[in-house]
């Protein structure tokens, strides 16, 4: 343990909150949560710990060269921090946390025809109320939309308009206590007005259903039906959860996370001395797999938060290797030869994934398009330092800083942008070659049925009689890929258009 731990760890509260390892380049190690920091980080580097301790807790602590910490209000706020922290930064000691699963909440759109209550993962500026994130997850979660939807007569199936045929194949009026608002058994006012109080219920407005719950799990309980008494029980503590926290208004959210972006680009502006504020950012990452299927992605932000409608993709051309500035050189030569020609308005900064070299690419390949004075910078994700190659060292922005946060989001979006399209495009590269072990189907062939059904997914779906009336194909050729397409798991791939003859949307 160096000095610099050693005296930290003199001051740390005994309070909630979230603690931060560095190494000794400054990259963080590892995030924890406490009830208690003093008493918690301390038990890392006691000598009991050095010598009898897990094999991974001791090379955390001999790596282990500087200690950070953020006091908090509670455990609760203690636990989403720390998934935060971990999603953005993914410390190599954390084990968990690192696979982009969420904590859950509750989604409620008042505008569908007949509204029902989702779980989810994401919290999305759509418009749409929501509740959450809750650390307690499906524990909580499940139950209380589970309870509400038989005091109010919810509806769970997946139709947006359920009608006549929906009921058909359905039971929930019968085993859940649905309403049945799609055979008009109640009319949709007053179905929305339930929809409505069951909000309400989760907004914390609604104190008497909470009692309610309670007494129903007492009742439960002394009727010995121990299975109902716990399920209410979950219910019942959920919605004291959420009448805690209140809801997470996503206008309130979004107009608090506007103010900080809007910070945030005015500390770029001046700090990397722009001409005016950065009003729509655009930012570059490849992914590739060597050479195969590299593709980039430029995701775009307008005022500092990310716009999804002016993201694209680009497949790479002609190289046989891996060589990332040059990609990220060829990705701005199409990008910004387009806005050229066509005319259209300039981003106000570009950011590009990678450090000096990337950097230097593309300001080459700007300045061979004639486009002059485009900002232009790189982010190093080692130190998440920005990069400028006009004589200035790297610019450290403080790790809590909107500025920061701004453009580390968009890069992280950027990243996760591009490696869903590279699987999108091996997963289609792989079943669109399932097609070429079958005897008779040539190039031609596959490309037409491609072109025709548009993935593999519809061609293995099609109809028999249909694909043998395609021409050159006949009943024994349909035969034989139904059967070899049949067997595959295309499924759950539908809704992400894996498989699909084109690239996905915005693909330039």
């Amino acid at each position: 343990m160096n000095d610099a731990i050693r005296e930290k760890l003199k001051s740390l509260p005994e309070k909630p909150g979230c603690y931060i390892m560095r190494d000794r380049k400054g990259r963080i190690i590892y995030v924890g949560k406490a009830v208690d920091l003093k008493r918690r980080v301390s038990s890392y580097f006691r000598k009991y710990t050095m010598r009898r301790g897990d094999p991974k807790v001791r090379s955390l602590v001999n790596s282990a060269q500087d200690i950070e910490w953020i006091v908090l209000k509670s455990e609760d706020e203690a636990l989403l921090t720390e998934d935060e922290l971990i999603k953005r930064h993914k410390p190599r000691y954390n084990i968990l946390l690192k696979d982009d699963k969420r904590y859950l909440g509750i989604r409620a759109d008042a505008r569908d025809p007949l509204p029902r209550l989702k779980a989810c993962r994401l919290v999305r500026d759509d418009g749409a109320e929501y509740f959450g994130p809750f650390p307690t997850g499906g524990s909580h979660v499940r139950p209380v939309i589970d309870f509400l939807e038989r005091k109010y007569g919810l509806r769970r199936c997946q139709p947006i308009h359920p009608d006549d045929e929906t009921y058909r194949h359905c039971m929930d009026d019968v085993v859940r206590t649905c309403s049945a608002p799609c055979i008009g058994r109640i009319s949709h006012e007053g179905y929305r007005a339930n929809f409505a109080e069951a909000c309400a219920c989760l907004r914390g407005e609604r104190p008497l259903v909470i009692e309610e719950a309670r007494l129903k799990m007492e009742e439960a309980a002394r009727s010995r039906n121990f299975e109902q008494a716990a399920s209410i029980r979950d219910a019942w503590l959920g919605l004291k959860e959420m009448a805690h926290k209140r809801a997470v208004g996503p206008k309130a959210d979004m107009d608090m996370h506007r103010k900080d972006a809007e910070h945030g680009l005015r500390q770029l502006q001046e700090e990397l001395r722009l001409p005016t504020m950065p009003r729509v950012i655009e930012c570059f990452d490849i992914s590739n797999t060597g050479s195969v299927l590299a593709v980039a992605s430029m995701v775009v932000a307008v005022d500092g938060i990310p716009d999804r409608r002016r993201y694209r993709h680009f497949r790479m051309r002609d190289y046989d290797q891996q060589n990332d500035p040059a990609m990220i050189a060829q990705a701005v030569t199409r990008r910004y030869s387009r806005l050229r020609d066509e005319g259209s308005p300039f981003p106000d900064l570009v950011i590009l994934d990678g450090g000096i070299t990337q950097l230097r690419a593309a300001r080459a390949a700007l300045a061979a398009l004639g486009v002059d004075g485009l900002p232009t910078v790189g982010l190093a994700e080692s130190f998440e330092e920005l990069v400028t190659d006009d004589g200035r060292p790297p610019l450290f922005l403080p790790r809590d800083s909107d500025g920061l946060m701004v453009v580390t989001r968009l890069r992280d979006e950027a990243h996760r942008f591009a490696i869903t399209y590279n699987r999108r495009l091996h997963n289609r590269t792989v079943r669109e070659s399932a097609l070429d072990e079958i005897p008779g189907i040539g190039p031609a062939k596959k490309m037409m049925l491609l072109r025709a059904y548009g993935s593999v997914y519809r061609l293995a779906r099609a109809p028999r009689d249909e694909l043998a009336a395609q021409p050159g194909i006949g009943p024994v050729l349909a035969d034989a890929i139904i059967r070899a397409l049949a067997p595959t798991p295309y499924a759950a791939e539908e809704d992400e258009g894996v498989g699909s003859l084109e690239a996905a949307e915005g693909t330039d």
